[in-house]
Parts: structure tokens; C-alpha cells; sequence
């Protein structure tokens, strides 16, 4: 395990993998910095007490974009929705 700082730098732990753990006191006063380094990294922290795991801190899940959405904006307004699209001259041509 390296350590840096107060911070534990977890290597090929067998329950927790590469995480980087760090105690709780340390968490506590660097709370915020350590939650938007997560966010911008999007690699989790284990926080311990004692040398153990008592909290996972991780990334949010990717916000899920509605199908409908994504539709937004991609619609052709047609000049008369109410016609017919085939003439009548062209359907009697067909029969």
C-alpha cells in the first residue's frame, strides 16, 4: 500500500481491487475536494475506521436521456398535414 498525504492508495487488494482508501477523519476534512474528485474522475473512494471499510464513496450512474427527448428538434413540419399525399388523378391510375 502506498500512502500519500493521509490517503491509502489500495494495490491489488483482493476484496476491493484499486480503490483509493482513506480514513474517516481525513475524509471528514477533506470532504468536498475528495467528492468532486470522484466526479471528475469517476473512480470511487473507500473510507475506513480503523483499517476497515465502513463507506464507498462513488460516481452518480450516467443520467439516462428519454427516448422522446433525444427526438427533440429532428421533426419536419410538412406544409398541409390534413391532404392526401398521393393525388387523386395518381390513385385512379393505379386501379
Amino acid at each position: 500500500m502506498a500512502r500519500r498525504g493521509g490517503v491509502c492508495l489500495a494495490r491489488n487488494d483482493q476484496r476491493y481491487g484499486q480503490y483509493m482508501k482513506i480514513a474517516a477523519t481525513e475524509f471528514k476534512a477533506r470532504c468536498l475536494r475528495l467528492m468532486e474528485q470522484v466526479r471528475r474522475t469517476r473512480k470511487p473512494i473507500l473510507i475506513t475506521k480503523r483499517g476497515r471499510v465502513v463507506a464507498h464513496l462513488a460516481p452518480p450512474p450516467p443520467e439516462v436521456v428519454k427516448p422522446w427527448l433525444r427526438l427533440r428538434g429532428s421533426v419536419v413540419r410538412a406544409r398541409d398535414a390534413i391532404s392526401p399525399a398521393v393525388s387523386p388523378r395518381d390513385i385512379r391510375a393505379l386501379r
